[in-house]
């Protein structure tokens, strides 16, 4: 049946989310190496959805950490040959397969140049795990639907469960995490699925740490339904692309409990007199002007984001049905994509 597999693996989270809280003490391990070479400032390289995912792990870094952090850009290695001084960096490399050529080349070199390398994959045996020097398990098992959705959510919790013990943390803030997916998986969306079936241009936005929601859930939208979907931080949207949003757009707010969904109303208040359709998704989402609301378990703000998506992966597969399409066999791609 058309979606079959991404829904099986939808569904499938909450026992990922438990099983990975259970294995805490892996990450710790690798924590504890990190803490002990204090690395002066981290990198983040991923593609696709673990590019969202390194977002995410950016502002744990930055908040949590208190060190600097900034996204990679692979190419700079493996197209025109960089090769900056990494001493002392830590150099995470995200990505689910861990076969993306391009990943696995700056990575050795990274770690050619010094940086402390550390491998973040769905993949153990995987060549970006020979590359990096430690290495850490998202234990999502094997994923067979080409869009990202359990893998996806487990990097998220595998960055939390690492960043949290390199400043000491036990996870705290994720227990009992399975349960309070289950909860977010069974949030109504039938409303939702109607109004937006047959929008054609929809723009996500979030503020903090659920900047990765909203680029994450526009990824979804167009890989599964073909939507043009495009993800804007709330504090960008209002700084130009606002004036495109009119009667004929479709806004995906992602506004949960914290300072980045308190800085959400404003942005929500404006697209809203604009007359745009407005879904709002989180833990505040009763809190802010919308047409439609998709309301969330409360969390830890740094938390949210690992349940903020699990409802809108539901809304990519329901809309890509009802608009006849199969969210298993997007066309044009593949499960791992090679880029250089």
């Amino acid at each position: 049946m058309a979606g079959e597999r991404m829904a099986s693996e939808v569904a499938e989270q909450p026992a990922v989310f438990d099983s990975l809280v259970a294995r805490a003490g892996d990450f710790a391990e690798v924590a504890s190496l990190i803490a002990a070479r204090k690395p002066r400032f981290a990198l983040l390289a991923a593609r696709g959805s673990s590019d969202h995912a390194a977002l995410y792990a950016k502002y744990l870094i930055e908040v949590f950490l208190q060190l600097p952090a900034g996204l990679v850009s692979p190419s700079t290695t493996t197209l025109y040959g960089a090769r900056p001084d990494f001493t002392d960096v830590l150099y995470l490399s995200v990505s689910q397969s861990g076969g993306s050529p391009d990943l696995v080349a700056a990575t050795e070199a990274a770690r050619a140049q010094g940086a402390l390398t550390v491998a973040v994959t769905n993949t153990p045996t995987s060549p970006l795990s020979d590359a990096a020097e430690l290495s850490v398990d998202i234990g999502a098992g094997t994923e067979l639907a080409v869009a990202a959705t359990k893998t996806y959510s487990a990097t998220l919790l595998s960055l939390y469960l690492l960043v949290d013990a390199i400043r000491g943390g036990e996870g705290a803030a994720v227990a009992g995490i399975g349960e309070l997916a289950s909860a977010a998986l069974a949030a109504p969306i039938d409303e939702a699925i109607e109004r937006f079936r047959g929008i054609e241009r929809v723009v996500t936005t979030g503020r903090g740490y659920s900047s990765a929601t909203a680029a994450e859930a526009a990824l979804k939208l167009a890989e599964t339904s073909y939507l043009s979907a495009r993800a804007y931080s709330g504090a960008d949207l209002l700084h130009g692309p606002v004036a495109a949003i009119d009667e004929s757009t479709g806004v995906v707010a992602v506004t949960s409990k914290g300072h980045g969904g308190a800085a959400m109303r404003d942005v929500v208040s404006t697209v809203h007199e604009r007359g745009a359709t407005v879904l709002a998704v989180g833990s505040s989402a009763s809190e802010i002007p919308a047409d439609l609301r998709i309301d969330l378990p409360e969390t830890q703000e740094e938390v949210a984001p690992i349940l903020e998506i699990l409802p809108l992966q539901r809304l990519a597969l329901a809309l890509s049905l009802a608009r006849g399409g199969d969210p298993d066999n997007p066309r044009g791609l593949n499960k791992v994509t090679r880029t250089l």
